[in-house]
This record gives C-alpha cells, structure tokens and sequence, in this order.
C-alpha cells in the first residue's frame, strides 16, 4: 500500500473542561487527516478506559494509521487506556505525565499528608481539585508502559506539570519536547494557539 492513500485518523482526547467538539478546531492543521474527538465527561481512569478502548476499535476497522491527540489530563487517560494499542503517534498538549506526582504535589498544596488522605477517603481543596485516596492507589496500582513515539508541547509556565517530571518523561521514552518560553497550561491566547497551531503542523507527519 502506498504511503499516498494511506487511511489516517487523529483521535481526540480533551482536558478537563473541554469537550469532543473541540477535535474540529484542529482539523484545519491536519491535511490528509480525518479527527474525531471522543465524547466523555468522567476523568476516572477505571471508567473511561473501556469507552476509549471501544471507540479506538472502531476507528481501527476504518483506518490504517491512528494517531493520539490529548490535552492534559487527557494524555493520563489516553496512556492508561490505550497503552496496549497500535498507535503511530501520539501529540500531548501541556500533558499530564505523571499522575502520582500530580496527586502528591497537589496534596502538598492542600497543607495536607497522605496519612490524612488515607484517613478522610476524599479532601475537598480550596484550588477546586477533590483529592481521592482510591485515585492515588489505583495510579501506584497500575503503572503505564507507553511505547508510542509521542511529540510533547509545553509551556515555560505549566503549573500542574513541572519540568523535572517532562524532562523524566522524555527520557524514558521515545519521546521529544516543545517548550513555549512564557506559555501557560492552558494554550488559549492569540499567541499561544498560533505557537499550538504551528507546532502541531510541524509535528504531525
């Protein structure tokens, strides 16, 4: 089969608070590519990865390559749940990477301990976040071997996810990074979605 009429599909995964509608968005950066996003609104791992595991199945009876585009923490569930799958790329925007740091750090935020956590079950947090004693455990019970080439866009000022833990990342898997120097997790002014946009054009082939 030649390379020209090779079937390729993106499947995006949003972040939290965004949405399957937002896939459109990106089509426009993606020549040659059809994109669908999958339509959640639950960020437990143990309840989304039978709805992305389906949904990549069905994908994968019309397409000869897929390709993985996930925003945050949507790149925790798309490793999670799709770590066992054929993907030829994936693209992780300001992506959650480890999870268990995550949950620690924000443990941390909250002047609160795991002991704590272990005792309470759940924390309610001033930042908004509901910090759970099952999520940690099922994070540290299911590790996540990721295999895919996968292309990192990060921004100089991501509060969720440090450098130390992207630059881990990167070097334990065949993965390479984008930095914007000034950018925010969330890539949503002029400048930092024509960076976004960019990026994603260079990376995507």
């Amino acid at each position: 089969m030649r390379g020209t009429h090779l079937k390729k599909v993106i499947i995006y995964i949003h972040g939290k608070g965004g949405n399957y509608l937002e896939a459109e968005q990106y089509k426009k950066n993606c020549p040659g590519f059809d994109i669908y996003g999958i339509d959640f609104n639950d960020y437990l791992p143990w309840i989304v990865k039978n709805k992305f595991v389906d949904f990549y199945n069905n994908v994968q009876n019309k397409y000869d390559q897929i390709y993985i585009l996930a925003n945050s923490i949507g790149a925790y569930l798309a490793m999670h749940s799709l770590q066992k799958c054929k993907i030829k790329k994936a693209l992780f925007i300001s992506p959650i990477l480890d999870m268990e740091q995550l949950i620690i750090d924000m443990i941390n935020w909250a002047n609160s301990s795991e002991k704590e956590l272990a005792e309470k079950r759940e924390i309610q947090t001033d930042f908004g976040e509901t910090l759970s004693w099952e999520y940690l455990c099922f994070v540290r019970d299911n590790p996540i071997i990721w295999n895919v080439k996968t292309e990192i866009l990060y921004a100089e000022h991501d509060n969720l996810t440090s450098r130390k833990t992207v630059d881990e990342f990167i070097n334990g898997h065949d993965a390479h990074l984008t930095v914007m120097e000034n950018g925010e997790h969330w890539f949503h002014t002029d400048e930092q979605i024509e960076f976004l946009n960019n990026w994603m054009k260079n990376v995507i082939q």
